[in-house]
């Protein structure tokens, strides 16, 4: 009288596990085990945003880059893994190396356009695209959706930054309007990414540099105000970059002085949002900085 109940228990048993084999798509153990930590990956980026040491996060970023490779390896298929590697080495060299060691730093936003670039192959756009004719670069980036916009950005961002670290380089300067194009296709798809940074670096972009040399101020000061629309003013670093870049190109030392004045003395992050802790503390060192520096600049 058990025999079918049993039976038909066993044959469910068994088409369930077929059915998630075939979900599983063939993966290996070690695949399976990378993609279940994505959860902790996630909290891991939001622990870090949220820091408020200094030194801690120096010592504790290197370790959280070294998990992601060591995910990568193996899944080297997980997109979303290759835009956290992308963010991480790209912030820790920001943040730690950049002004420091000029050769590290360009070593490792290599790294961090190596991760980004993977993620955009796979969003459809080659990095023989992006060497290959403007034209053609055009119109595979006109095919993209807003799922590609942190490949995009972060190729973008990671570029950029080594050709600021290579002007003596004019091969590299050519590379910009590339730059250029890529940004500007992330920033059309969601201007709110990553805090509205899309208009954060067309802020710096028209602003540092003077009008004959294709600067444009009221562009700039535009991207600069849409940011920190975008952000409800909440993001220190916008009105550190308005002042590096714009108010200094326009010799502007009033208002040089009162921006950043105005950063350094802002309520902590703790107060307004958590998760801008760490770019915040890092946007106030970055303006005492500047403020030290405001006779040499102007």
């Amino acid at each position: 009288m058990n025999e079918m109940p049993i039976l038909m228990r066993t044959l469910s048993i068994s088409v369930a596990l077929m059915a998630a084999s075939l979900l599983l798509g063939g993966c290996s153990t070690a695949q399976i085990v990378a993609r279940g930590a994505s959860p902790i990956i996630d909290y891991g980026v939001t622990a870090m945003n949220r820091e408020t040491d200094y030194e801690l996060a120096r010592a504790s970023i290197p370790a959280n880059i070294k998990m992601i490779e060591a995910l990568l390896l193996a899944d080297p298929g997980n997109t979303a893994y290759r835009i956290q590697a992308a963010m991480a080495f790209y912030g820790y060299s920001m943040a730690f190396v950049d002004e420091a060691d000029s050769v590290r730093a360009i070593k490792l936003y290599q790294r961090a356009m190596a991760h980004a670039e993977i993620a955009l192959t796979d969003a459809g756009v080659t990095p023989a695209m992006l060497k290959g004719q403007p034209a053609s670069l055009d119109a595979a980036l006109a095919k993209l959706d807003v799922r590609a916009v942190p490949a995009l950005f972060w190729t973008a961002s990671a570029w950029a930054k080594l050709i600021e670290l290579q002007l003596d380089e004019p091969e590299r300067l050519a590379e910009l309007p590339r730059v250029e194009a890529l940004m500007r296709r992330a920033l059309v798809l969601d201007e709110a990414y990553y805090h509205g940074s899309a208009h954060v670096f067309f802020g710096v972009y028209y602003g540092g540099r003077a009008p004959m040399f294709g600067g444009d101020f009221v562009r700039s000061a535009q991207h600069f105000d849409r940011a920190a629309q975008l952000t409800q003013n909440r993001m220190l670093w916008i009105d550190v970059y308005r002042a590096q870049y714009l108010q200094r190109q326009m010799n502007d030392r009033a208002a040089f002085h009162q921006t950043l004045s105005k950063v350094v003395n802002a309520p902590d992050s703790a107060k307004i949002d958590p998760d801008l802790n760490f770019a915040n503390m890092l946007a106030k060192r970055k303006a005492a900085e500047l403020l030290a520096q405001e006779e040499d600049l102007f």
